[in-house]
């Protein structure tokens, strides 16, 4: 039997958050629970705006009380692993660390072990807790085979002032891809929503009505063009799940080897080169098996300091490999 115990927060209303319903500001404090839970939280009585219990849907205003007092039950985190993590920058509020590959970000069914969750719980002796037990420390995540720059908070302050600069889009992401296809233009926006796929429950697809399709835009940008190959620099304007993905396998250049979007898992140096794979599987060079997505930089204004900060994962020797053979193939 689990024992609950209270979870409280108070804060006051600030800009950004005027005009905005309660059930949506208060899921931006705790992201850990359901939107359901947090209605039936407020419905309770849970949580007081001015010392006077809302509905859901209240419109809050400049300046106001909110205090929250939910009964949450403790739960289990990340195993502590220990294992080698790419710190870029550390300091007493938060930490940049590159993300390899074929690493999930936190724990999720089927992949309770070998999470950066877990790295993390071992490495750090404080990180937020504002993501729930799970997701110590987590302000964003990365897809398994993605890899690259990712921002961890150490205090919940810190946790707060980045969840509101990604709210707002304040936060500069920018990645870099390999794609298939010769992209014809040099630089576009997709603007096109995404949402649930209507078959498939693990992808995303774009989707005008159904799916609670939201508003995606990514902006893409040719770094060089290969002869069956783009190589592209993107940065999502708005973070939907698999964005990137889904926007460019909707216009016919899925990134290459995207198991879920894509027509192939791996490529081998002769069908990079040539376009054709005529060796016996076990003669093959395999150098790409996961997608070709590198989250290449991320810049953001420091939760304490207020000082604009940018910082760079270096391309993975995978796709640093895959590139240096396209170019032999086009000499």
């Amino acid at each position: 039997m689990n024992v609950t115990e209270p979870e409280s927060l108070e804060f006051e209303v600030g800009g950004n958050y005027e005009g905005e319903r309660l059930d949506k500001c208060i899921a931006d404090q705790f992201n850990a629970l359901s939107r359901t839970r947090i209605r039936r939280e407020i419905t309770a009585g849970n949580v007081l705006v001015d010392g006077k219990r809302a509905k859901p849907a209240y419109r809050l205003s400049l300046n106001q009380q909110v205090r929250c007092q939910f009964q949450i039950a403790p739960s289990t985190g990340p195993e502590p692993e220990p294992m080698e993590l790419s710190i870029l920058y550390e300091d007493e509020a938060l930490a940049v660390i590159d993300k390899p590959s074929a690493m999930v970000v936190h724990p999720a069914k089927g992949h309770w072990q070998g999470t950066l969750a877990s790295g993390l719980a071992h490495h750090f002796d404080e990180l937020s807790s504002i993501g729930g037990a799970v997701r110590p420390g987590i302000v964003h995540r990365l897809d398994r085979d993605t890899t690259g720059v990712i921002v961890i908070a150490k205090t919940d302050e810190a946790h707060r002032k980045l969840a509101w600069q990604f709210e707002m889009r304040q936060i500069k992401k920018q990645y870099v891809c390999l794609c298939l296809g010769r992209i014809d233009r040099d630089r576009d926006t997709i603007d096109l929503p995404i949402g649930h796929h209507p078959y498939n429950r693990v992808k995303m697809a774009i989707r005008h009505d159904g799916g609670n399709p939201k508003a995606a835009t990514t902006f893409y940008e040719v770094v060089h063009r290969f002869r069956r190959f783009s190589y592209v620099r993107v940065q999502p304007k708005t973070g939907r799940t698999h964005q990137i993905r889904v926007h460019l396998a909707h216009v016919g250049n899925p990134v290459l080897c995207d198991r879920l979007y894509g027509a192939m898992s791996q490529v081998s140096r002769s069908f990079l080169i040539s376009g054709r794979d005529n060796l016996p599987e076990s003669r093959r060079d395999i150098l790409l098996s996961r997608q070709a997505l590198h989250a290449e930089s991320i810049e953001f204004t420091h939760p304490c300091s207020d000082e604009r900060m940018e910082f760079t994962a270096p391309l993975p020797p995978d796709m640093t490999n895959v590139i240096d053979a396209l170019r032999a193939g086009d000499a």
